[in-house]
């Protein structure tokens, strides 16, 4: 009868973990004791596993082939049949079985896998491809070597990771686990090089910002403050890239883009983390309609890299094949609100009252003393956005809440801006970037007046540096800036912002060792 060794529960763990690491470690012990190396340096690898998986798929069930491959990875299960044992042996590629039979292979190199090999472990093991007799693709081994012993077990085989909270701690045993864990992170890598590929293709220059300023601007949320103790200076972390992409436009670089981090000091949830990954991407002489083109010329070409062209997500099913819906945000404001959006605004302000008239009208939550900003972003979120199932860009936004985009034409109360969402989760956004300085200043001095007279945090700052540059000339330019991680959810299906980021930021542990380094 066969039995299963460590891969499926044998090794005693009456002890629990600290005793199974006990073990493990007294066997790296006693494997240096007979001259056996538990971490050699050098490894053979050939082959992936779903390259000699593939290998075999032109073989007869019972035939063997004439090639031998060398595969590389973890053991993610072992059955021990007595004469020979069956593993499985996992690298990123996928998994394939491995047999090891006593007769076929050098005794010592058998007993190694028998005695000393458990599941966790990594080796290496060459040999003719074949398959068996049930049709499932296998590698004879003729010759194995162990190449790193694990000192902890495996999550449970069979279903992976329960705990929410330990996946996103130790993400590393998430993705040993999890065969969709790692094909979102997969796709994640694809999106990102595919989005680089096509902005380089249209000749997009990448570049680099900095991150650690002295004040934040670009965008409207609250910096993490920090300390330079050589400059004797308080900075901040960057809250987006977009005034420094902005004076290389000015500097004549007429096409660039950055991917890289962002950090905002606010809220956690399923669709905010503190960091963040985001391209924004400038072109002088286009404009926010260019820009809404270039998006769905992004969207288009990550859909036929993945080859994902439809997804549901968060409870919808959505088509990424442009055009995407196009939406007048006037128009929606009247057919969903009931009053047409110029009672709320006055010229490049909100009116107050107007928009508390309307928020206890509508129902919206209004009486904590929330600044205008936010009270018009509960009234968006609560009965605009949830009408608009498929990618769908709202056009022409209150300039109030948009102080660096380029009036519309004939109004001085709304702004060439557009924002794509997807079932009601924001994706991009995107302006006809402001390049009037005088105008900017008035629009900055108007963001600093929110800040002091409504208590809006989130307000963006006069930035005279920027202004000056400004001053020396900038060209009509398009600009938009793409959530990656929000686009990752949308591609994978995921509710959650957690599920696309390796290490997402978590409150500490009370246990320091499921903190996972945070």
């Amino acid at each position: 009868m066969s039995h299963l060794n460590e891969a499926q529960g044998s090794v005693p763990v009456s002890g629990g973990l600290e005793e199974l690491r006990s073990q493990k470690i007294a066997k790296v012990l006693d494997l240096r004791s007979r001259g056996i190396d538990p971490y050699p340096a050098e490894s053979q690898k050939t082959h992936s596993c779903i390259e000699s998986f593939n290998l075999a798929q032109n073989l007869s069930a019972g035939q063997h082939g004439t090639e031998t491959v060398a595969v590389a990875g973890r053991v993610v299960s072992l059955r021990d049949m007595g004469k020979s044992l069956f593993a499985h042996v996992q690298d990123l590629s996928g998994k394939i079985q491995v047999y090891f039979k006593k007769d076929a292979m050098p005794e010592s190199e058998f007993e190694l896998i028998k005695r000393d090999v458990h599941s966790g472990d990594f080796v290496s093991v060459s040999g003719l491809i074949f398959k068996t007799k049930t049709g499932e693709p296998t590698i004879a081994a003729g010759h194995t070597v162990l190449l790193a012993k694990a000192l902890r077990p495996l999550p449970e085989k069979w279903h992976g990771l329960k705990d929410v909270e330990v996946r996103y701690r130790q993400r590393h045993l998430d993705l040993i686990s999890s065969e969709e864990t790692r094909r979102v992170f997969v796709l994640r890598s694809r999106i990102i090089s595919t989005i680089r590929k096509t902005l380089d293709d249209l000749g997009f220059i990448e570049v680099e910002t900095p991150v650690l300023l002295s004040q934040a601007g670009g965008a409207s949320a609250k910096p993490f403050e920090t300390h330079h103790n050589a400059l004797e200076s308080d900075m901040v972390l960057r809250i987006a890239t977009e005034l420094y992409l902005k004076r290389l436009i000015i500097g004549g670089f007429d096409k660039v883009y950055e991917i890289g981090r962002v950090f905002r000091n606010e809220g956690i949830d399923t669709r905010h983390n503190p960091e963040f990954t985001m391209i924004e991407a400038y072109q002088a002489y286009s404009d926010y309609q260019g820009m809404a083109q270039l998006f769905e010329r992004l969207v288009s070409a990550c859909a036929e890299a993945t080859g994902i062209h439809e997804v549901e997500f968060n409870g919808k099913k959505i088509s990424l094949k442009p055009p995407f819906d196009r939406v007048y945000l006037p128009q929606a404001w009247e057919k969903f609100c009931g009053e047409k959006i110029d009672r709320v605004l006055e010229g490049k302000r909100f009116n107050h009252s107007a928009l508390l008239d309307l928020a206890h009208r509508l129902g919206v939550p209004a009486g904590d003393g929330a600044p205008s900003a936010k009270i018009f972003d509960r009234i968006m979120d609560s009965h605009i956005l949830n009408h608009f199932e498929g990618l769908t860009f709202v056009f022409d936004y209150p300039t109030a809440v948009t102080p660096l985009a380029k009036l519309k034409s004939g109004t001085e109360s709304l702004v060439q801006r557009f924002e794509c969402f997807a079932a009601g989760q924001e994706i991009s956004n995107a302006y006809s970037e402001l390049n009037d300085p005088l105008d900017q200043v008035e629009r900055l001095k108007e963001q600093a007046r929110q800040k002091k007279d409504e208590g809006n945090d989130e307000a963006d700052v006069l930035d005279a540096d920027f202004v000056e540059a400004m001053e020396a000339g900038m060209p009509p330019t398009g600009g938009i800036g793409i959530g990656i991680d929000r686009l990752v959810m949308l591609f994978t299906g995921q509710s959650s912002i957690r599920d696309v980021i390796f290490f997402p930021t978590l409150k500490p542990h009370a246990d320091p060792a499921l903190n996972g380094g945070q």
